[in-house]
């Protein structure tokens, strides 16, 4: 009999994040292995008003919103949602008869589940992939050592300590995870990976596409993804006037949105920018390979923050897939994932002027290009597919079910 993995989900597809598409991406392989998975998303899953939803052939359980009638004291939405996540969760569980509850971060999410796991006596494991209390700080809504974020930060130590397996994405977290007294040996990486067989190296521009946007003629550098202020986008805009003043046929393309998008085209204004940063807006996902084909250098400039030293992001893995040149701030998550001149260029987080130096120094020297397009192909391929990286939850696994 095939074992049978009940995954809970902060949100899923259809909303697009760079969580759903990992989610994606285990789930298939996880498949592959011939296990069973059901899932179950949070009541974060937005503008889904129905209990149970087919998307794109995978089948959803969700979790209604909890009724609060206005109240907002501290905590209240939180004690809500986890209240019901835990009663849509038993319901669930009597439908599927799992082996693993199999819970994926935030620790909202983790805390109901290990209530139903340890009732019924069903193995928990739980994948970390980032910390809330990080999270929190990127998004404004605390700060770093405030009563908020260590109350939080201990909510996250007790999970992780009473989960009977613990994933998480990259080195960084691991190490963070076992100095709250985790064990070593309780806790396995299942990297952030490509489905390299989704990714061809190389495109040419679609031309219509790029006069479309006022590109034509010019040398492209370009951001593909969310704009958080983590990402560092404020940092290519101020690096920018630098990188014109030598080469003034360069254009910043950042395609996609999110929190900071106005503030970004403010800062754009106020630099006397405007004609020399386009902003596409957020694009069908199937449609995203044609402005990758625009780009010639991919820049990531992630501010330093807990968040980025610690986590490993997906976009310069799903770059370097496609043999495209990048650049990127020296922040842990990055270095994880890039060798400085061999299948990218590094450069010091937070440092406009060592930004624009390394898109400039990029731009003079493409006889390294086709080196630099290579080497980032074939780390991917060899080191960071998603078949390899889910293998890893063999073991573990066996492990959980005796």
């Amino acid at each position: 009999m095939s074992t049978r993995v009940l995954h809970i989900l902060d949100h899923s597809i259809p909303l697009h994040s760079g969580y759903t598409f990992r989610t994606l991406s285990l789930l298939r392989e996880q498949r592959r292995l011939g296990w069973q998975t059901f899932h179950l998303t949070s009541p974060k899953q937005v503008d889904c008003q129905v209990g149970e939803e087919t998307v794109d052939g995978w089948h959803f359980y969700r979790t209604a919103a909890p009724s609060l009638a206005g109240v907002r004291l501290p905590g209240i939405d939180e004690l809500a949602m986890m209240r019901q996540i835990e009663q849509r969760l038993m319901v669930v569980v009597k439908l599927v008869k799992p082996d693993i509850l199999h819970v994926h971060s935030p620790v909202l999410n983790a805390i109901p589940v290990l209530r139903v796991g340890k009732r019924l006596g069903l193995p928990v494991a739980y994948e970390v992939r980032a910390f809330w209390e990080d999270a929190a700080v990127d998004h404004g809504t605390t700060t770093e050592g405030s009563l908020r974020y260590r109350l939080t930060r201990c909510l996250e130590t007790h999970a992780l300590k009473r989960a009977d397996h613990v994933f998480t994405i990259c080195e960084g977290l691991r190490k963070d995870i076992v100095a709250r007294g985790v064990p070593a040996e309780k806790v396995t990486v299942i990297a952030n990976a490509v489905d390299i067989d989704s990714f061809s190296v190389g495109g040419e521009p679609d031309l219509a596409l790029k006069e479309r946007l006022g590109l034509q003629g010019a040398t492209v550098i370009g951001f593909i993804g969310s704009f958080y202020a983590y990402e560092g986008l404020d940092l290519l805009l101020d690096a920018l006037p630098r990188i014109l003043r030598e080469r003034p046929e360069v254009r910043a393309l950042l395609v996609g949105g999110g929190p900071q998008e106005q503030a970004l085209k403010q800062q754009a204004a106020r630099l006397g920018l405007t004609r020399q940063v386009v902003f596409a807006g957020r694009v069908p996902h199937a449609e995203v390979q044609h402005y990758y084909d625009l780009v010639d250098v991919l820049t990531y400039p992630r501010h330093s923050m807990r968040l980025t030293e610690l986590v490993t992001p997906l976009k310069p893995l799903e770059a370097m897939a496609q043999g495209r040149i990048l650049a990127a701030s020296d922040v842990g998550g990055h270095r994880e994932l890039i060798k400085h001149d061999e299948t990218g260029m590094l450069f010091s987080a937070g440092d406009a002027r060592a930004l624009g130096d390394t898109v400039l120094e990029l731009l003079d020297k493409r006889q390294d290009w086709p080196r630099l397009r290579s080497a980032g192909r074939q780390f991917v391929e060899s080191e960071r597919s998603w078949r390899r990286s889910v293998e890893s939850y063999v073991q573990p696994f066996q492990r959980l079910l005796g």
